[in-house]
């Protein structure tokens, strides 16, 4: 995965083949942020202009900057795969919490390799 991340922001980066550009948007919030460049240190400045706009906006319009992530993840899995991460965490002497916090960063940090 192509990401790249300031002031707590991450964004997503693409590559247009047809028009020979890269582009990029925000990823984790519902407002639309995005941006483009034609090589990899206009692209930087372009992303840090971008999330600079957007906070700027959102302070002059009193609205509070939407976060990628507050922490807080509920899921809905079968019960037989809830009971199985259950067993694991006892088994691992964690607690589900704990247990799958590892195990989502672990898949997390593999995605982006």
């Amino acid at each position: 995965m192509n990401t790249m991340t300031y002031k707590g922001q991450t964004a997503r980066i693409d590559f247009d083949d047809a028009d020979g550009i890269f582009m990029g948007r925000l990823v984790g919030i519902s407002d639309v942020v995005g941006f483009h460049a034609d090589n990899v240190r206009e692209l930087r400045a372009a992303f840090e202009e971008a999330v600079d706009d957007y906070l700027e906006t959102c302070a002059k319009i009193g609205k509070v900057p939407q976060k990628p992530a507050s922490g807080k993840l509920m899921l809905r899995v079968p019960p037989e795969l809830h009971r199985a991460a259950l067993i694991a965490a006892e088994s691992a002497g964690t607690s589900l919490n704990q247990w799958a916090a590892k195990v989502l960063g672990e898949a997390a940090r593999g995605a982006q390799a």
